[in-house]
Order: C-alpha cells, then structure tokens, then sequence
C-alpha cells in the first residue's frame, strides 16, 4: 500500500432534508482518474488508512462516509437509508465534483453498493475494484448470521448469541434488530457491541485483537451495528439474487472489472466471487489462498493496489 496522506478537501454534501454526508480528497488534484472508495458495513465509514490503495500522483481520491456512518450526520440513522438512496448520493457527490466518469473501489458492502451503482449508472464508471465480494442473498446472510460461520469461530459466536434469548435464536438478526432498536440505551449499545464485535472477530485469517477492539466504541457499534442490521432485516432493499440477475450483469458487462477474494473469507465466503464470475466470464477473478476478509490483509491489499495501479491509466 501506498504511504498514509492527508487530504487536501474536506467538506460536506447534503444529499436530503434529513442527511448530511462527509466526503474528502486527497492525491492528485489534477489527476485525470478519479476514484471513489466505498466503504463496508453497511454502516462502517471510511478510515485514513483507506487513502492508501491508490497512487497519489495518479489519483484523484475520493472519500465518503455512506448516511449515518462516520462522520455524515445524523449518525445511526435508519431513515431514508436504503441501498438506493446510496446509490442516488454516489451521482451527487459525482455531479458536484464535476466527474464525467470515474474508478468505483469497495469492499465487502462496498462490493454490493459498487454494483448496485455500476448497474445504475453504467455509463459514468470507468472500471471497478472490488473486494470479498457480497449480494445480500439469504443464504449468504443465513451463512454469517445463523449458521455457517459460527462452526468456525464458536467462541466468538457464544459472545454473538449471549444477548438474544435462547428462544429467540431460531432468527438472530430478527432478534438483533428489536434490541437494536431499543429505546433503552444500555440494551441497544450492549447489542450493538455484541454484533460489531461477531464480525471484527471473523474478519481476518488470523484474529487481530486489535481489530475486535474497533467494537467497544459506543458510537461506530452503534451505527455498524444498527446500520447493518436495517439493511439486512430488508433484504438490502432488493429483489433476492438481483445483482447477479443476467439483465443487470449485461448492463456492466464491458466495464473492466478486477475482483480479490480472500479463500478463508467467512464474512463473505468465495462462493458468491464464484458465483459473480460464472455469470460474468469476463471480469478478472484473484482468490487470495491465505487471507480471510480483510482488505488489510497482505496478499489482499497487494492485489488490490495491483489493480488501482493497472486502471491508472485509464
């Protein structure tokens, strides 16, 4: 990864009467492509660290924080957060930044989102990057949540199932989502944490304590969590397998596309890269034989700059 740079822009878009969105930029202001990062969750933000995956004398890098996550306000909210309000702020932040076309980079949710923008609005995306790649099919979301992942991490899923009443268990992000919708805040942060914490523990091949950590802090539980699970509770706000629909693949079809999957990627397992691949051949498929979820992971990040490095140009 390319060293940590600050930005050179800082600002705010409102994108409705409700929310208001932190976007930055950094690298190159003069640089021909720019790329917009999205970030994962739904719900997580964006970190400094993220700046790093591209050239910072090639690109214009653009930063934002999706509604209620990071520093867009209001945090945690669920009003007005749906896959295609997203989508409608990726082109405003685009038509007020006056890009005619431009580079989407996103991981994880940042995969879901980038198609779903791709598909929308095909002709402003000059290619796409992504990374642990996830469509919000039920059985994708059955995998993680109720029952796939926890025969790898039990332990960590003991800590996952602690706050939900044993009679609850048969839906886990069901009952999630009554406790994270609580009016009683010690019952919602202690959910919150619960869930946030399930996921850090799960994302790397190897457990970083450091990175479970992220879940003690009130306020990104609160909004990851809560986020997440909206989202989730609502199918993504879209019809089951919808991104992988042939209709809207063909849509997107001659976008040059690099995809990198982690093979011991749990969060969202190989099989929904495979399952983008077989529908679209022509996309650029790297699975990462000893990394799990995190972009942050070493083969992970090479290949990715690797990919930011070959659309420079473009």
């Amino acid at each position: 990864m390319y060293p940590e740079i600050q930005p050179y822009q800082i600002s705010t878009l409102k994108v409705s009467d409700i929310h208001t969105l932190y976007y930055e930029l950094s690298g190159n202001k003069d640089g021909v492509p720019g790329i917009v990062f999205l970030h994962g969750g739904p719900g997580g933000g964006c970190d400094e660290k993220d700046r790093s995956f591209f050239n910072p004398n090639k690109y214009k890098i653009i930063l934002f924080d999706q509604r209620g996550s990071g520093k867009s306000t209001p945090t945690a909210c669920l009003d007005e957060n749906t896959t295609w309000d997203l989508v409608k702020d990726i082109e405003k932040l685009r038509e007020e930044l006056k890009i005619e076309k431009w580079h989407v980079f996103g991981g994880s949710w940042g995969s879901t989102l980038s198609l779903a923008y791709a598909q929308s609005h095909p002709d402003r995306v000059k290619s796409l990057i992504m990374r642990g790649i996830f469509t919000l099919r039920k059985s994708e979301l059955n995998f993680f949540y109720q029952d796939g992942a926890s025969h790898l991490f039990p332990e960590a899923w003991e800590d996952y199932l602690a706050p939900i009443p044993e009679a609850e268990r048969h839906d886990m992000v069901l009952a999630y989502h009554a406790q994270l919708n609580s009016i009683d805040d010690s019952t919602r942060i202690n959910a919150a944490k619960a869930w946030s914490k399930w996921e850090m523990a799960t994302s790397k091949l190897y457990v970083d304590p450091s990175y479970i950590n992220r879940a003690e802090s009130d306020e990104f539980a609160n909004a990851f969590a809560r986020i997440e699970n909206h989202y989730f509770i609502n199918d993504g706000f879209m019809r089951e397998g919808q991104l992988l629909e042939k209709q809207e693949i063909d849509k997107i079809r001659n976008i040059p596309c690099i995809v990198v999957q982690g093979r011991y990627d749990v969060v969202c397992p190989a099989t929904t890269a495979y399952s983008l691949k077989k529908v679209w051949p022509e996309l650029e498929l790297h699975i990462v034989p000893d990394a799990g979820h995190s972009s942050r992971e070493v083969g992970i990040a090479k290949l990715l700059v690797d990919a930011t490095n070959k659309f420079a140009d473009i």
